[in-house]
């Protein structure tokens, strides 16, 4: 249900191991246009590898996903990955190339129930009410695109800072769930992806603060979370000034 409507935005986000390191940086663009909104999400590697995930989707009562599209490219990814998904049609198709080069085309069509949550998971959860759950369906950017369930609860609070003042956030788990014979063997074969962890701040404007998670089919699970702007003379206590 929408309770906060999307609209203009401009963010900056880091990614990085979960031991600190930053391997990216990213910025989040998102415009609206009437109910229609346009997310594109973009983390450019320190090793020249790239990451562009655009969401389109409709917010009337409920959102409503449109159009997915996911780009990886470059060393940071076992597989390099086109993905693009219409909300619509059910049409998913999958560019991709392994370690031989050969790039490879995935093609199906899938019966899409309307709680499709590719690319607005964060925005699902600044919609949720407190200390509710939440279910929703992905379809997974793999050579085999299949769909999933989503199991999304509060896990907890934890404490942050901006500044010297101490915040509360919540802490979501998404589970996925894969039905059928394949969720029974998911686990012994080694393809249940690893839970995520979504850090969400609410109040009358809830905001997303950080989540850790896999960013692709077999990825090591990564953290993402805001950037503040730095001056590059911030220490003399003024940003530098140009013409």
């Amino acid at each position: 249900m929408v309770r906060q409507t999307e609209g203009a935005v401009h963010g900056f986000l880091t990614l990085s191991s979960l031991d600190g390191a930053v391997l990216a940086n990213g910025d989040l663009e998102q415009s609206a246009h009437g109910s229609r909104v346009t997310s594109r999400l973009i983390f450019r590697f320190k090793d020249g590898s790239r990451q562009e995930e655009t969401t389109v989707f409709s917010q009337t009562s409920h959102f409503r996903l449109i159009g997915y599209r996911l780009v990886q490219k470059g060393p940071a990814f076992k597989r390099q990955m086109d993905f693009t998904l219409n909300g619509s049609t059910g049409e998913a198709t999958a560019r991709y190339s392994d370690g031989d080069g050969k790039e490879k085309v995935e093609f199906v069509r899938l019966e899409l129930p309307p709680d499709v949550a590719n690319g607005i998971v964060p925005v699902l959860l600044r919609n949720l009410a407190p200390g509710a759950s939440l279910t929703a369906s992905m379809v997974v950017p793999a050579p085999k695109p299949q769909l999933v369930k989503l199991a999304i609860s509060p896990e907890g609070e934890d404490w942050f800072l901006t500044g010297e003042e101490r915040r509360k956030a919540t802490r979501y788990v998404l589970k996925v769930e894969i039905g059928g014979v394949k969720g029974a063997i998911a686990p012994l074969v080694g393809k249940q992806p690893p839970d995520t962890r979504i850090w969400i701040m609410g109040g009358a404007a809830p905001a997303f603060l950080r989540s850790d998670g896999p960013s692709c089919d077999g990825c090591a699970v990564w953290r993402t979370q805001l950037a503040a702007p730095v001056w590059p003379n911030e220490a003399q206590g003024s940003p530098r000034r140009t013409k």
